[in-house]
């Protein structure tokens, strides 16, 4: 019990970006850094007053604490561009572990299997065309033929992927990995535009999937998974289609609607019409320019036209429990994070 405590203690800690020092001071020095030292070691155990104590200041019911862990996390890989303190980036792994176990434990209850098959492709990613291959090969799979994705979260997480959205700054877009080799992970930040997420979300379905040559550097991988995203989003055929083969000029008013219907930024729009070759890599860079240059019209650009998505299958699937009576209303609080009078008047039974 000791050991569990400690670990969820020192996890609880990462979570809020706490150092021992900060903890300390947060509790009002009630007790030391080197007692939380000696916690998380496993080497002492609290009081009744100081785990309450402990409780409040890291946010997290007391059950927390003694929660036994059933999985680790693995493989987990980084956008490189994120700017990320190592201490955030802890925080954020420790984040994501709370809420993977609580999936997993939910679906266990439910006895609910949502595997993911993420075999689309022998053949390691060479080229630019491959990566469009695989786009193809993925839209074909699940499905989607070549329209918008309505909703690109709900997607993934009906084809097994489990996707958390953080409520964190922005110098953090997302990352993605593998928890026990065997559950996908795909974590954005909530606080960024609707298009940026979709984005994110399948640059970062790219890094799981697509398999690239050892020799090729990252810089290159990210560039292929950004494409990936791309063709994800809009087709290269339909946005011929929509567009034309060439153009000297493109009008934001030809881009927008499209911006509408397939939730993708006007930035990405343009950036594909450059690597289609549709306009020429001056046009490009002179739209690149004028964005820089004029906060007007980066204001029109920038501008989001896309609804957020939210993710809410894991939501859905306890309150299933709920109803199914399978688990407590004690149970669903303790999975949901928040407080049983919470959870039990938000329930709406038909």
């Amino acid at each position: 019990m000791n050991q569990i405590f400690a670990r969820r203690l020192k996890s609880a800690r990462l979570m809020r970006e706490l150092s021992m020092e900060q903890l300390s001071e947060k509790l009002n020095k009630i007790i030391t850094k080197q007692s939380i030292s000696k916690y998380e070691k496993g080497l002492m155990f609290p009081n009744s007053t100081i785990l309450i104590e402990l409780s409040k200041a890291l946010n997290v019911s007391i059950d927390f604490f003694f929660r036994p862990y059933k999985i680790n996390i693995s493989d987990i890989e980084f956008r490189k561009k994120s700017k990320l303190s190592v201490t955030s980036l802890k925080g954020i792994k420790e984040n994501v572990l709370d809420r993977i176990e609580k999936y997993l434990e939910i679906e266990n209850i439910l006895n609910i299997e949502n595997p993911f098959d993420a075999k689309f492709q022998d053949d390691p990613i060479s080229s630019a065309e491959d990566v469009k291959n695989m786009a193809h090969n993925v839209r074909k799979h699940w499905k989607l033929g070549e329209d918008a994705i309505n909703n690109v979260i709900s997607t993934l997480e009906d084809n097994g992927i489990k996707l958390i959205q953080l409520d964190y700054n922005l110098k953090f877009d997302g990352l993605s990995g593998y928890v026990n080799k065997n559950y996908p992970v795909i974590i954005i930040n909530k606080n960024v535009s609707p298009e940026r997420q979709r984005f994110t979300a399948l640059h970062e379905l790219g890094h799981l999937i697509l398999s690239f040559q050892s020799s090729m550097m990252g810089k290159e991988k990210e560039k292929f998974c950004n494409l990936f995203a791309s063709e994800m989003l809009i087709p290269s055929s339909q946005f011929i289609k929509l567009i034309g083969n060439k153009r000297k000029d493109i009008s934001l008013q030809e881009l927008t609607p499209i911006q509408i219907q397939y939730g993708i930024s006007i930035d990405a729009l343009m950036y594909k019409a450059k690597e289609l070759n549709i306009i020429t890599p001056s046009r490009y860079k002179g739209y690149c320019i004028k964005k820089n240059s004029s906060n007007d019209f980066k204001e029109k650009v920038t501008k989001s036209h896309y609804p957020y998505e939210e993710s809410d299958r894991f939501n859905s699937i306890v309150y299933r429990a709920i109803s199914k009576e399978i688990i407590s209303f004690s149970k669903a609080a303790s999975l949901l994070g928040r407080s049983v009078n919470d959870v039990r008047s938000s329930v709406n039974f038909i």
